[in-house]
């Protein structure tokens, strides 16, 4: 029987039991949809979270107080007995080969008056560097200058945010501000930068890093920011870092964090989530699979005269298989595409109704559900098909 017969053989037979086969075929495209949806969900998170991260570059370094062996930092407020990050620190990296700026950072959270109005965000001690590390301009006036230890002067550059909330259209460039017990005078605007993971990174101050030691009543940074050139393995970067911050602590008493290691693992994690939203969708699709080897085995029983009529008529034992593994198999691509469809549907009205949430289908979800769906009715064709390739030609004639 030639490959055009048989699929026409096995349409004919889909046809002709149309509710029981949309029924089938429902049950793999409701599988197939949710992998879809929900794998389009997760893939769009996985986007946006990497987004967020590498707005900034990916050529930056961390250093934080406190060997922590299993990575990050360890939090605020637990006594330590490492040696604190200095100020001093931050210029010695700021020399090291391939490095382009590094930043000191300290942060808290402070009201800020000026201009008659009061409004509590979040105030960052940096330095001349921040702008290069974390890919940021200024939109009006200048950022912090550069400055010796010990003359750092109070200046404050402000979120474009925090510079609606206290001035409005005025120009701050000027204007004195106090923060905290301290008056700062500003000298400058960022651009708008957007949020990152929900923090508004436009409501906020920025001063030299020295005078926030002094407002927030600190010894040591909570950070150094190093950024390096691009086409640089991190790996080169890191080693001199940790070597200069070694000889000048007397050993390893703080930790490094690269962004491309950070990125991995985040990157690992968010493959995941993907995965396992996935393997939930899987569920439905192993139930439409349970539903095609029930249907195929009741058309098996319905049509034991039509098979006996076949070997009567000269047809081979593997010929009365490849007919029945069709039929499952274009039952369940029928409903991959329908599942497809219905899931990329789904998918893009929930980007339109809750533009919020991230979503994104990739070509080869899409490809990978519609082969999905064809091996799942190779693999629950195969037993119904072969119990009818196994049946005696006599007993299948003499059936009723």
């Amino acid at each position: 029987m030639q490959l055009t017969d048989s699929a026409r053989f096995a349409l004919e037979a889909i046809s002709s039991h149309r509710q029981r086969s949309f029924l089938t075929l429902l049950g793999i495209a409701v599988g197939i949809a949710a992998v879809i949806l929900l794998t389009s969900i997760g893939e769009g998170v996985h986007r946006f979270v990497l987004s967020e991260f590498t707005q900034f570059g990916t050529n930056v370094i961390a250093v934080s107080p406190g060997k922590v062996k299993t990575g990050g930092q360890p939090p605020s407020g637990i006594p330590t007995t490492s040696r604190l990050l200095t100020l001093e620190d931050a210029d010695a990296l700021r020399k090291l080969p391939n490095v382009t700026g590094a930043t000191p950072t300290v942060w808290g959270n402070s009201e800020v008056h000026g201009n008659g109005r009061v409004r509590r965000t979040t105030i960052y001690g940096v330095d001349a560097d921040f702008p290069k590390v974390f890919s940021s301009t200024v939109n009006i006036g200048s950022f912090l200058p550069r400055e010796g230890s010990g003359y750092a002067r109070a200046q404050v550059v402000l979120g474009s945010k925090l510079r609606q909330e206290l001035f409005g259209a005025k120009n701050p460039l000027g204007a004195r501000v106090r923060i905290g017990g301290l008056s700062f005078r500003v000298i400058g605007v960022m651009a708008p930068k957007g949020q990152f993971l929900g923090i508004d990174l436009d409501d906020t101050a920025y001063i030299p890093a020295e005078r926030a030691l002094e407002l927030y009543n600190r010894d040591g940074l909570m950070e150094i920011h190093v950024t390096y050139k691009e086409g640089v393995s991190s790996a080169s970067v890191a080693t001199p870092v940790r070597d200069r911050l070694i000889l000048r602590h007397g050993h390893e008493d703080f930790t490094i964090t690269t962004q491309e290691d950070m990125l991995a693992t985040l990157s690992n994690i968010l493959d995941i989530l993907t995965m396992a939203v996935g393997a939930l969708g899987g569920i439905s699709l192993l139930v439409g699979g349970v539903g095609i080897v029930t249907i195929m085995t009741i058309s098996v029983t319905e049509r034991t005269n039509e098979i006996g009529l076949l070997m009567a008529l000269g047809a081979y034992r593997r010929t009365i298989l490849y007919l029945f593994l069709g039929e499952s198999i274009i039952l369940a691509a029928l409903g991959g595409i329908f599942g497809l469809l219905l899931g990329i549907g789904l998918a893009q009205l929930i980007a339109m109704a809750v533009p919020a949430l991230p979503v994104h289908t990739p070509l080869s979800f899409a490809a990978s559900a519609l082969v999905l769906s064809a091996g799942i009715g190779l693999v629950a064709g195969v037993l119904p098909a072969r119990r009818a390739s196994r049946l005696d030609p006599i007993e299948a004639l003499r059936a009723e």
